[in-house]
């Protein structure tokens, strides 16, 4: 009888809980339920560590832990130790986690709640997880000011202004969603960095987070401004030789790590889009990145510097980092890692990966990858980022015998205990976090694959969509099918078969293919990249163009420098191609582009009746804002396909296939069209 009356109070529990709270995407995966105190009673959590961070295992699990007694046991032989790995088994009546570290115990406790969550069956437990990477981060764009560049979801969570007097509760609710997917490194600003960001009163701000984040096994960097010794320190110059430079950084690191003892060190934009940088005086990067890695050697701290670097000259931007960077293998401190972006442009919808992945043997490399969708729809378009993450980490480098696929690079790199694996931020100060409930996905996806890179999208998807909505299989199965087509839907209706870049000037949200700014670079210029005329389409970096096609290492360099035999889907990123061209499936390249564009706009559509179909298996509030989401997506499918086919079209003077639907926009209505998305930024 007692059981039942815990049952009921439980399960009345539950109901107040969910009348009380509308179903506002706040929870994100984490919608666990508390347990009664009266049936929280009846199981034990063992726990004899001591600090904050297993003591922050032992409360989630006693807060939320409904299938008995679970034991937290740190195992100093287990050989995760320093990387945050873990153990869980079933033994006898109880659960026990073991770990080399508390952080390890606390990500085996949310990696026991997720298995709750998803209704998985918990006897005979005998798991064992080791990270892919040791470090797993993400990078927040967010200005002292409150904007976040290319954020798509409200002002930023950090309250600069109130800090650190007044705490926000959001900073906690943050802290354990990273912690819940393995995400132990946060920077926290702009890496178009503002000086004062190192002056001592915003460095107690930062003490203030570094401390609500430390139990949840999170670290804090900053993104730091290369020109901070002139602008904050009053010296005459930057310069990375000058020893006064070099010791402005020395007392300045020793000041941080005064306040934060754990602090995990700089992340650095230099001499890239106008930042400033060591070859503002004639220096190289390494010898930039090595200065600020001298300055934080005696604490551990890093220097992660960021290969994203192109100047205005008539080379190949795709070209410029690699040849920036690969003479300076073997220069860089044993500190210090390189981060690339995944592709060699700029988180584009589809990009081969970066060839200086693997071609910089003697240097650390991470990956960098774009969480918000700066070009992917913003918040508006529902675009699953699993399988571009994927698609990046599983490509064949080639440049070595064994683990040399991008994630066997990055992982296995000359020093694996910095292993690193970054991804931008696409949070802000929504209610639901990321703008797009679904957007919430690929804050998650990219914590999940930072901690298991071999997991697959689909996977990912489902686990989810069962945390977030509803293990129900006839919701599970119908959206995760929907989330792995979302990506290439969005290839389609944007920029299919290699195209890239042709989006409007500066806000980068719909297309604008025919631009142009008087006196602007050209490789700021749509035209710059399609280079369309009469005869053919696409970017020529084969030998007789760029040679872009030689930075990657056979068979590669073969395949995508053959027509024939490289890949269509990056056929225009390699080539220029004449618009009679014959295709595999036998249309030309001007149909093949028509039914593309057109395809893009059906998946959207279908994806509509798709979330229509589950309608009553979702929360009336989280379904309609999906819904109309998803209307605004497919109005942005048919602006991006008229706007390029109408405009392609001027060029290749030849008619839309006779069964594809007709543009519903004039070519010069759509020339009109200037949004103001400056809030945005």
């Amino acid at each position: 009888m007692k059981k039942v009356v815990r049952y009921i109070i439980g399960l009345m529990g539950v109901l107040l809980y969910s009348l009380g709270h509308a179903e506002d995407g706040s929870q994100l995966w984490l919608r666990y339920t508390r347990v009664p105190a009266g049936e929280a009673a009846h199981r034990r959590v063992a726990c004899r560590v001591n600090d904050p961070v297993a003591r922050m295992a032992a409360e989630e699990l006693q807060h939320y832990w409904r299938r008995g007694d679970v034991a937290l046991v740190i195992d100093k032989s287990w050989s995760g130790q320093q990387t945050g790995g873990y153990a869980i088994q079933s033994r006898k009546n109880k659960t026990v986690i073991s770990a080399g570290s508390s952080t390890g115990l606390l990500y085996g406790a949310y990696h026991l709640l997720r298995l709750q969550q998803l209704q998985t069956d918990i006897q005979d437990l005998n798991i064992v997880e080791k990270p892919s990477y040791a470090l797993r981060m993400l990078n927040h764009w967010d200005n002292l000011d409150g904007t976040v560049e290319r954020g798509y979801a409200g002002h930023s969570l950090w309250k600069w202004s109130e800090l650190p007097q007044k705490i926000s509760p959001r900073y906690r609710e943050y802290a354990r969603a990273n912690a819940s997917v393995g995400i132990n490194a946060v920077v926290l600003n702009n890496v178009n960095a503002a000086p004062l960001i190192l002056r001592s009163d915003y460095l107690g701000k930062v003490k203030a987070l570094a401390d609500i984040f430390r139990p949840y096994g999170i670290k804090v960097f900053l993104s730091i401004n290369f020109s901070s010794p002139k602008l904050l320190g009053q010296l005459r110059d930057s310069d990375p030789l000058n020893p006064e430079v070099a010791k402005w950084w020395e007392k300045k690191a020793a000041e941080i790590y005064g306040l934060i003892p754990d602090f995990g060190g700089f992340l650095v934009k230099a001499n890239s889009e106008g930042q400033p940088g060591p070859q503002d005086y004639g220096r190289t990067h390494a010898e930039g990145a090595n200065m600020l890695a001298l300055a934080l050697k005696p604490f551990k701290g890093l220097v992660m510097w960021r290969a994203f670097v192109y100047n205005p000259s008539a080379e190949d931007r795709a070209k410029q980092a690699y040849q920036e960077f690969v003479p300076l293998d073997g220069k860089f401190n044993d500190n210090v890692i390189v981060q690339i972006k995944n592709g060699p442009i700029d988180f584009q919808p589809r990009e081969p990966f970066n060839p200086l992945f693997g071609a910089m043997p003697k240097t650390n490399q991470m990956v960098e990858f774009q969480i918000t969708q700066e070009y992917l729809g913003f918040s508006n378009h529902l675009v699953y980022l699993a399988p571009l993450f994927k698609e990046t980490l599983d490509a064949q480098t080639y440049t070595r015998p064994k683990n040399a696929t991008v994630a066997g690079i990055t992982q296995h790199g000359p020093s694996p205990q910095l292993s690193a694996i970054a991804g931008v931020a696409n949070i802000g100060e929504d209610r639901n976090w990321c703008g797009h409930h679904f957007a919430q996905a690929n804050w998650y996806a990219f914590g999940r694959l930072a901690w298991n890179a071999d997991l697959s999208s689909s996977s990912i998807a489902k686990e989810w969509l069962s945390a977030t909505f509803s293990p129900d299989p006839d919701l599970v199965d119908p959206l995760s099918d929907l989330m792995i087509a979302s990506r290439e839907a969005a290839v389609n209706y944007m920029m299919p078969l290699g195209l890239h870049h042709l989006f409007a000037f500066e806000h980068h949200y719909g297309p604008e293919p025919w631009g142009d700014m008087p006196g602007g670079r050209p490789d700021w210029m749509p035209w710059y990249y399609h280079n369309a005329d009469s005869i053919a389409v696409g970017f020529d970096r084969t030998s007789s163009g760029s040679n872009a096609v030689a930075q990657y290492h056979s068979p590669l360099r073969e395949q995508f420098a053959n027509i024939a035999t490289c890949p269509e889907s990056y056929l225009l990123w390699f080539h220029r191609v004449p618009w009679t061209y014959r295709m595999k499936n036998g249309r030309s390249l001007w149909d093949n582009l028509c039914y593309s564009y057109q395809q893009g706009v059906d998946q959207v559509r279908h994806f509509q009746q798709v979330w229509d179909s589950v309608e009553g298996k979702i929360d009336a509030q989280r379904f309609s804002g999906v819904q109309s989401k998803l209307k605004v997506q497919a109005r942005d499918a048919v602006w991006w396909r008229d706007a390029c086919l109408l405009y392609f079209q001027t060029f290749a003077k030849k008619p839309l296939p006779a069964d594809l639907e007709r543009p519903v926009h004039e070519l010069d209505d759509l020339k009109k069209i200037k949004l103001d998305l400056k809030h945005h930024n």
